[in-house]
């Protein structure tokens, strides 16, 4: 009798252990179906604007795409000079900035903070800084960019004011994606190196940058990618969203890093202001956020094969 009750309890308790087994797998399909709901609707709305972007762009590039890319900013729609290389040329030099400035700083202090800064609670309030700033709305280091580099010049605007601007908007990204690569290289690999008699510094250099490469330049690249295409700080430190008289020398020349300038997301900002009162600036709009989006997908593109190289190289 004894045998047979506890026979049943544990054929009960199979039952439940099934139970419980099918509604977990039904509320894991749920939610996978849940998210992939959400990835079709994303997936479906980049493609509504992509579609409706290349349909008033088109006519531009197809047309007269050659004097489209030497052109400048002009007045009227109309005008057979209107183009975008001074657009380009001040985002090419905001994306040098950017590198120069951002890339070297905050990979540095990646390093610091996850290889020689002390465990303590001041480490703690500077990664926690770091992070918040990170996600501080980019008007506000248009801000910081109008008070420390345009008020300061006798309110003149420069190149360089936007390009130091955005280089100090994507500092944190840079800092925290590159810490975060840092860290998740296994501590076997260092403690092996240093049980062959390597200093940190020949650690860091041999074992732990060559692992992390991956992780850092695709955040490196991916934060390149965003600061080409911020508009609110460069408005708020001057960048021009009207005409701006063609320079003589070469737009790509360093002697205009004192000068007012503009970039292609200003560009694009002003031509859909103007379509207002000039329709054929819609179709320029289109044709120049073609442009930016072809520039966005090769940088992240460049961001995946890079990575790819680094993680083969590692393996």
């Amino acid at each position: 009798m004894a045998m047979a009750t506890i026979g049943n309890n544990g054929a009960a308790r199979r039952v439940e252990d099934e139970i419980f087994k099918q509604g977990r797998d039904l509320r894991g399909a749920g939610f996978r179906m849940v998210l992939l709901a959400a990835l079709a609707v994303s997936t479906l709305i980049l493609i509504v604007l992509l579609v409706q972007v290349l349909t008033d762009g088109w006519p531009v590039i197809d047309e007269r795409f050659g004097d489209f890319w030497s052109g400048t900013l002009r007045s009227r729609s109309s005008d057979d000079a209107l183009g975008i290389s001074q657009g380009i040329a001040g985002s090419f030099w905001i994306a040098v900035f950017v590198a120069v400035l951002a890339f070297p700083i905050g990979i540095s202090a990646a390093v610091y903070l996850e290889e020689y800064a002390p465990r303590n609670w001041l480490t703690s309030v500077i990664d926690i800084a770091i992070r918040n700033l990170a996600g501080v709305p980019s008007v506000v280091y248009g801000l910081l960019g109008l008070f420390l580099f345009v008020k300061t010049r006798d309110g003149n605007s420069s190149l360089m004011a936007g390009g130091i601007t955005l280089a100090i908007l994507v500092l944190p990204i840079v800092v925290i994606t590159a810490a975060e690569a840092i860290r998740a290289v296994p501590s076997s690999l260092k403690e092996g190196a240093f049980g062959v008699g390597a200093t940190k510094w020949d650690v860091i250099r041999s074992q732990i940058l060559p692992f992390a490469a991956p992780g850092i330049l695709t955040g490196t690249l991916l934060s390149l990618s965003r600061a080409v295409g911020e508009a609110a700080p460069l408005i708020l430190v001057g960048a021009i969203t009207g005409r701006l008289a063609p320079r003589d020398g070469s737009f790509f020349g360093a002697d205009q890093f004192f000068d007012r300038f503009t970039a292609m997301p200003i560009v694009i900002v002003g031509w859909v202001q103007q379509s207002g009162r000039d329709e054929g600036f819609a179709a320029a709009a289109g044709a120049a956020i073609v442009v930016l989006l072809a520039f966005v997908i090769l940088m992240n593109s460049g961001a995946v094969l890079l990575r790819n190289y680094f993680e083969k190289k590692r393996g």
